[in-house]
C-alpha cells in the first residue's frame, strides 16, 4: 500500500524536525549529559564548542561514552544542513553504540542524528528510515525509562505513523499511561500531541497552559515547540491573531530568555501592520537563546522591506543566507527576495 504523499510529507517535515535534546535521567530535574560542562554547552546551544570539548575528552579517554555521544550531537547540530558532517556524526553514533551498547545517551544521539539526516533525504529513502528511527527511540527508552525525550519522541512517531508502519494513537496512549503518576508532566505533553493530531486545539491549549512552571529542560523544549505549533494555527491567514498573541505572551512569561515567544509576537505585530514594533521584537529575539531555531532575519528583512528600507532589508537577508543553520526552504525564499532587490 502506498502512503498518500501529503501524509508522507507531514511525517518528515513536521514530526522529524530538529530537536534540541534534553532528557530526564531520574525523578529529579536532569538533562541529556551527566557531565556538567557538556550539559552546559548543550543546553546553551553551543554545538561547535560541544564538538570541540568532546574531541578533547575523547583524545584523553577514548572510552568516554558521554563524550562520544556529545561528539555526535555537536557534529550533527552545529551545521545540520551539511550532509558530510551528518554522515561523520552517524559513523560516530555507530561507534558509540558499538562501544557502549547499554548506554542510553548513545542511542539518543543516534536517533537525533538520524532525524536530521531524514530531513535531508529524498522522501522515499526517508520513509524507509522511519523504522530505524523508531527502533532507536525504543532502545533509548528501554535503557532509560525516565527519559522525557525518548518517551515523547516515540509517542510522536506512534501518533503520526500510519498503522501499516507500526503507528497508532493507542500505543502513544500506553506510553502516556505508563508515566501518568510517576511523570505527570511528561504524560501531559504526550496528551498535548495527541490532541494536536486530532486538531482539538482547545484541548491542546488547556493541556499546554497546565504545564506552566515546568522546569525540566526537555519539557520546556516540548512546551515551547507545541505552543509555537498551536500559535501558528491561529496566526496562519490571520485566523485568530489575538489567540496567537496570547500564546506567544505565555511563552515570553514562561521562557523569557528564549527567542520563541518574542519571535512569534513579532510575527503577530507584522501581520497587524505594526512594523516598528515587529522590528523591535525581531531584534530582541535575535539576542536570545534559540534564535537560530527560527527564521528571524528572514522575517525581519520582510518587515524592513515593507517599511521601504531596502538597503537594510538587503543586509539582513544576506546575513540570513550566511547562517549555516538557516532552513533551506527559507533560504530559497530569501534568495528570491534578494534577486528582486537587485
Amino acid at each position: 500500500m502506498k502512503m498518500p504523499h501529503t501524509r508522507s510529507t507531514r511525517l518528515i517535515t513536521a514530526l522529524l524536525a530538529v530537536l534540541s535534546v534534553g532528557a530526564s535521567m531520574d525523578s529529579a530535574q536532569a538533562a541529556v549529559f551527566k557531565d556538567a560542562q557538556l550539559e552546559s554547552l548543550h543546553e546553551a546551544g553551543k554545538f561547535a564548542e560541544l564538538e570541540q570539548q568532546a574531541q578533547t575528552r575523547l583524545k584523553a579517554n577514548p572510552a568516554d561514552a558521554e563524550a562520544s555521544a556529545a561528539l555526535v550531537l555537536g557534529q550533527s547540530l552545529a551545521d545540520p544542513a551539511n550532509a558530510q558532517r551528518l554522515e561523520a556524526a552517524a559513523q560516530q553514533a555507530r561507534l558509540c553504540i558499538q562501544q557502549h551498547p547499554n548506554v542510553a545517551v548513545c542511542h539518543l544521539a543516534a536517533a537525533q542524528n538520524l532525524s536530521l539526516q531524514m530531513l535531508n533525504m529524498g522522501m522515499a529513502k526517508a520513509m524507509r528510515s522511519v523504522g530505524s528511527l523508531k527502533d532507536a527511540w525504543i532502545r533509548t527508552l528501554e535503557l532509560e525509562p525516565t527519559s522525557v525525550t525518548a518517551r515523547v519522541q516515540l509517542a510522536k512517531l506512534y501518533i503520526t505513523l500510519p498503522g501499516m508502519m507500526g503507528g497508532s494513537t493507542a500505543k502513544a496512549m500506553e506510553l502516556e499511561a505508563a508515566v501518568r503518576n510517576s511523570q505527570p508532566e511528561t504524560a501531559r505533553i504526550i496528551r498535548v500531541h495527541i490532541a494536536a493530531e486530532a486538531k482539538k486545539w482547545g484541548e491542546m491549549e488547556t493541556e499546554l497552559l497546565a504545564l506552566k512552571g515546568a522546569k525540566d529542560s526537555a519539557l520546556l523544549e516540548e512546551v515551547r515547540d507545541a505552543t509555537m505549533e498551536l500559535a501558528l494555527v491561529y496566526l496562519k491567514d490571520g485566523k485568530d491573531l489575538a489567540k496567537a498573541r496570547s500564546l506567544y505572551e505565555f511563552l515570553q512569561r514562561e521562557q523569557p530568555s528564549r527567542a520563541a515567544g518574542f519571535y512569534g509576537a513579532a510575527r503577530v505585530q507584522a501581520a497587524l501592520g505594526q512594523l516598528d514594533e515587529a522590528i523591535r521584537l525581531f531584534e530582541r529575539a535575535r539576542t536570545l537563546a534559540g534564535a537560530d531555531d527560527y527564521p528571524i532575519d528572514h522575517r525581519l528583512g520582510d518587515a524592513l522591506l515593507a517599511k521601504g528600507d531596502k538597503a537594510q532589508a538587503k543586509a539582513v537577508y544576506e546575513r540570513f543566507i550566511a547562517n549555516k543553520r538557516a532552513k533551506p526552504a527559507n533560504v530559497e525564499t530569501v534568495r528570491k527576495s534578494l534577486a528582486k532587490l537587485g
